[in-house]
């Protein structure tokens, strides 16, 4: 080899990755979720959804037929 060095990099490099794939390689923990924004955000998307829903929606009387 031209460079014992970078050769002896190498192998601790591979050897990490190949280890990591084993059963007791340590774990990273889980990254935290969203916050309570996110339903927040949701549920007031559904609130004026719902609210122009009932707007746009024709009156009951325009629904009736044949009366």
């Amino acid at each position: 080899m031209e460079h014992p060095a970078a050769a002896h990099l190498a192998l601790g490099a591979v050897r990490r990755h190949v280890e990591s794939a084993r059963p007791d390689a340590p774990t990273r923990p889980e990254p935290p979720g969203p916050g309570p924004r996110i339903p927040q955000a949701r549920h007031r998307a559904a609130g004026a959804l719902r609210r122009l829903a009932d707007w746009m929606e024709p009156p009951a009387s325009a629904l009736r037929v044949g009366e």
